[in-house]
């Protein structure tokens, strides 16, 4: 498949003008077509969404990264934005061989891999599964990572009842799942309303039009998914951010254990910041990306 290229306008130290969007489909070897968007140039930088939402959740990080001078490339996980909605593939074994067919095809090298939620999970398994070819560097925010389920060798992770509930809540009525997920999502509460009500109804329009059975599939694959022998693999300069308020992946089930598994890591935690924080604390987290990604390693 051809693969269209960005076009680039000029820009100067005064004034920036972005370039043309570029977006297109790559076909996988089990026939699914995975939406991809690619901007600017420079160095490459992979973003990989949360669930249940799409590439476009990242629309606050891609512009500051772009005008920094990064190449942004995001993608729809097959199921969810504009990508197909097979049946079958959502675990993560095919989700990170998606991820490395959108590599590929790109013919990337060198370039960063960023997960946020359920897409540290592909961050993790393209380590286990791929050895994480071409990677530069890893960031790793608000992430699944390295087992959320409750087991004789996890005794710290959710139950399994936790995870059962949740999804006969999405069966019985996904709409008023993804109403009360949000605000969990982003921290809101009587007092609290870091975000708006037009920006809560986007994110359940995003999230309404991924397949119901996608939806299903990928909590079952994040809640049941072990990573801890992929996070082992990761031998990159690696980036952890996470919230100490997150009530969707609490940080002590999370990336506090995470951050053990990989040797050459930074690890920062935001105060008071939900799951949601690349919207909440978009500012902060992107002077850390930026920062991370243009340090020398």
């Amino acid at each position: 498949m051809d693969t269209i290229r960005p076009d680039f306008t000029s820009q100067n130290d005064d004034e920036f003008t972005g370039p043309a969007e570029s977006d297109f489909y790559i076909e996988t070897d089990t026939d699914v077509s995975i939406y991809v968007r690619d901007y600017g140039k420079g160095k490459p930088v992979v973003l990989v969404h949360g669930w249940p939402l799409s590439g476009d959740m990242w629309e606050y990080q891609i512009e500051t990264l772009v005008k920094n001078n990064f190449r942004v490339i995001t993608y729809d996980r097959r199921g969810f934005g504009k990508s197909s909605q097979p049946w079958s593939g959502y675990d993560y074994d095919t989700l990170a061989d998606d991820l490395k067919e959108v590599v590929d095809e790109l013919g990337l090298t060198e370039f960063a891999l960023v997960g946020f939620s359920m897409g540290g999970g592909e961050v993790a398994r393209y380590f286990g599964r791929h050895g994480g070819e071409g990677v530069s560097k890893a960031v790793f925010i608000s992430a699944v990572t390295p087992y959320l389920l409750k087991t004789d060798d996890n005794e710290d992770g959710v139950p399994q009842e936790k995870f059962d509930e949740r999804a006969e809540t999405i069966r019985e009525d996904r709409m008023a799942f993804l109403e009360d997920f949000g605000k969990t999502f982003y921290g809101v509460g009587m007092l609290s309303k870091p975000v708006s009500n037009a920006f809560l109804q986007n994110d359940i329009n995003i999230a309404a039009a991924a397949s119901p059975r996608a939806t299903l599939e990928c909590l079952k694959s994040f809640s049941t998914t072990d990573f801890r022998d992929d996070m082992r693999m990761i031998q990159v300069p690696t980036l952890f951010i996470h919230g100490d308020s997150d009530k969707n992946v609490p940080v002590e089930v999370s990336s506090l254990k995470a951050a053990k598994l990989v040797l050459n890591n930074r690890y920062l935690i935001y105060e008071g910041a939900p799951h949601g924080l690349f919207f909440t604390h978009k500012e902060r987290l992107n002077k850390d990306l930026i920062d991370f990604l243009n340090a020398e390693v």
